[in-house]
């Protein structure tokens, strides 16, 4: 009876602590297993590239993001890119990075998301303040949108000017992939075949400027929508294409009531996964 008494309390010992001390995520390797932060840093600082997927609107996924950024800079050479930044505003993040434009220069110049200058411009600032690249991977928008509305071959008929703003024409495609499969079932009133293909010139031009702007010996630390990178998909598969080479490290965040253990659906999603807790605070 003692030993079962004890082997109780060892049991119900974690679920009481996190309980009584609420935790505002909790860090999983892709097999299911509790790590750590350091642990996370060591391993990127070994990689060349890192898709750090994030829920836009979860705070502190975005102050990890700026922590894991402070402690790799120190480590190393790095540069950072984002999905919130499309390719064609690359001159006016430039400009502010420079110093030749404020903020309120930089406002008009590029378009920004309505959560930057909570969750994005600390990211920004810190490339700024250590003179470090940032580099805007994103397709514009726009070209995304005529993408769905007109299908790929509309692309065809923009302009020399308009295609270096995106991964070059044509550019590999699989339907077939789940994250696609996915996103039409998820869409399914509303969607068609163009829909993945939208989804899927984002994924490209991210990975197409990865690879550009990758220099040897220096880290690429890249943020972006979890489903952009999410089981080594999206611009994963795209890397894997254009520079097969680089070993690349992916980061994908999750939402969960129960902090205590990964739920089998994200096991291996990424190298490593963020679970943040429910009812964390939005910043949107």
């Amino acid at each position: 009876m003692k030993q079962y008494i004890i082997a109780l309390i060892i049991f119900i010992s974690p679920i009481l602590v996190q309980a009584q001390n609420p935790l505002p995520y909790v860090l999983y390797t892709k097999d299911g297993k509790q790590t750590n932060f350091n642990k996370l840093i060591k391993d990127a600082s070994k990689k060349d590239v890192v898709l750090f997927g994030e829920f836009h609107d979860n705070s502190i996924v975005h102050w990890l993001q700026l922590k894991l950024a402070q402690a790799l800079v120190e480590k190393q050479a790095v540069v950072f890119g984002a999905e919130m930044f499309e390719a064609d505003n690359q001159s006016g993040l430039d400009k502010y990075l420079a110093g030749e434009v404020d903020q309120k220069g930089m406002d008009s110049l590029v378009r920004l998301w309505n959560n930057y200058k909570t969750d994005y411009k600390p990211l920004v600032d810190l490339a700024k303040n250590k003179n470090l690249d940032f580099f805007a991977t994103n397709v514009p928008r726009r070209y995304a949108s005529k993408v769905f509305k007109e299908g790929v071959e509309s692309l065809d008929l923009l302009s020399d000017q308009e295609k270096v703003w995106m991964a070059p024409l044509p550019f590999p495609y699989d339907k077939n992939l789940p994250g696609y499969l996915k996103m039409m079932k998820m869409f399914e009133d509303h969607a068609n075949d163009n829909l993945p293909k939208a989804q899927a010139i984002k994924d490209a031009t991210m990975a197409y400027f990865i690879k550009k702007n990758h220099v040897p010996n220096t880290l690429f630390l890249h943020f972006n929508g979890s489903y952009h990178s999410d089981n080594y998909e999206g611009i994963n598969w795209y890397l894997n294409i254009y520079s097969p080479d680089l070993k690349v490290l992916t980061i994908s965040t999750v939402s969960q009531q129960d902090l205590s253990k990964l739920e089998k659906e994200h096991f291996d999603k990424a190298d490593y996964i963020i679970v943040t807790d429910m009812d964390m605070t939005k910043t949107f």
